[in-house]
């Protein structure tokens, strides 16, 4: 004996996997071959190569190409073929699922139609979260002129400087004009954008409960606003106020009405689906929020940097009316009147 063990039923059990392996191979290369080569081509930017008949069957040669690899890993194929399987899938997955535009493209796509859809879409909660926001503004107002004790409740205390109620004309009217206050004027212009981002991404994440909370949310913001505009209005100076805010004010608020409107959309799919599933009606609203919101994100920077320049250099109260109300007639013709065709 040389000390060799024969084994003929092992010898056999690995025939009959070689048989079928092949067999397995036989029967659906054809289709991953044909994969192949469409994906090959398509990697290569050769997609206008293609025929008509083959972009129609993509989908459902990746399909079978998962199923193929879901059976040769249940059935123990060799290694070689699972292998091969998986890169396949992977590839086709790109191709199927994976996004196909460049960065560019996408936002030529974004901000070229859109971005102002997705606003038009959400046209009812923007209403609402509108007279919320209204609401809110001559509550404040009211309550501070009923009572001037409630501007302190509404009012943040680290501004309890000289706008408060009872200050003088003439130190309301030096925090809006000239750079001797330029600090104090940047520390609450810094408080406003600071609070304003803060408020938008709450406004639309509180929109999942049902959008109560955001409702609640932007009356409270826009009372304090109230509140601020009763101590200028008191002394005269409601149209200089008005004018300091509109230059970062017109898209900041309209920014915070646009989150708040996101946030709506969402909470109000999930308590009114209407004859959609809830998952589906939360789908669809959600996508159509984020876009909003990521142009919420856009408008914020631009607020920015317009309260960070425009309001420090600017002090003609008449130059910053034509500023804020300028932008925000361009932010509204680009969302409701900017209408193009889809491609």
């Amino acid at each position: 004996m040389n000390g060799q063990v024969t084994n003929p039923g092992g010898e056999q059990a690995v025939a009959a996997a070689v048989l079928r392996s092949d067999r397995f191979r036989l029967e659906r290369e054809a289709d991953w071959v044909r994969l192949d080569g469409m994906i090959t081509a398509m990697e290569k930017g050769k997609l206008k190569r293609l025929a008509d008949d083959d972009v129609m069957a993509l989908p459902v040669l990746y399909r079978n190409l998962l199923s193929s690899l879901s059976i040769a890993r249940e059935s123990s194929l060799d290694a070689g073929l699972i292998a091969y399987l998986e890169s396949l899938t992977l590839r086709a997955y790109f191709i199927v699922y994976g996004t196909r535009t460049t960065f560019g493209g996408w936002c030529r796509s974004f901000f070229g139609g859109a971005l102002s859809r997705a606003v038009r879409a959400i046209g009812f909660d923007i209403v609402v979260a509108l007279a919320a926001m209204v609401i809110g503004a001559v509550l404040g107002f009211m309550l501070v002129d009923a009572d001037t004790q409630w501007f302190y409740r509404l009012v943040p205390a680290q501004f309890s400087d000289v706008r408060v109620p009872g200050a003088s004309r003439e130190a309301l009217a030096g925090t809006l004009f000239g750079k001797q206050d330029g600090e104090g004027l940047s520390v609450f212009a810094a408080y406003l954008f600071n609070n304003n981002a803060q408020v938008a991404i709450l406004a639309f994440a509180l929109g999942f409960a049902f959008g109560v909370p955001t409702v609640l949310l932007l009356i409270y913001n826009t009372a304090t606003l109230g509140a601020m505009l009763w101590v200028f209005a008191s002394r005269g100076l409601t149209v200089e106020f008005v004018g300091w805010l509109s230059i970062h004010g017109t898209t900041e608020l309209l920014a915070i009405l646009l989150a708040g409107s996101a946030g709506l959309h969402i909470g109000r799919a999930l308590g009114f689906p209407g004859k959609r599933s809830h998952l589906a009606a939360l789908s669809q609203s959600g996508r159509t929020s984020a876009q909003v919101m990521t142009g919420v994100i856009v408008m914020l920077i631009c607020a920015g940097l317009l309260e960070g320049f425009a309001r420090q250099l600017v002090q003609a109260t008449e130059v910053r009316y034509a500023i804020g109300y300028g932008i925000l007639a361009l932010w509204l013709a680009y969302f409701f009147a900017f209408r193009p065709r889809r491609s």
